[in-house]
């Protein structure tokens, strides 16, 4: 199995909308911000309400989930 990294796969699933709409919060684009919300993010996009006008295919939210499983891979 091929490693998932956040500059390869994971960073590119937010699309600047997305970044945009939750830099309140965290940035999306950030590797720190990411595995520090990890746990936050991957709850939102299983139930569909991340982002907020469209839920992610399963393949992004599987993709991404393993990367958490994974210790969240640089």
């Amino acid at each position: 199995m091929e490693t998932i990294g956040f500059e390869e796969q994971i960073k590119m699933m937010f699309r600047p909308r997305d970044q945009q709409s939750m830099r309140f919060a965290f940035d999306l684009w950030s590797y720190d911000d990411v595995t520090a919300h990890a746990d936050d993010i991957l709850a939102r996009v299983r139930e569909g309400t991340m982002p907020c006008d469209r839920p992610w295919p399963k393949e992004q939210v599987d993709t991404f989930q393993n990367w958490v499983a994974a210790g969240k891979p640089r």
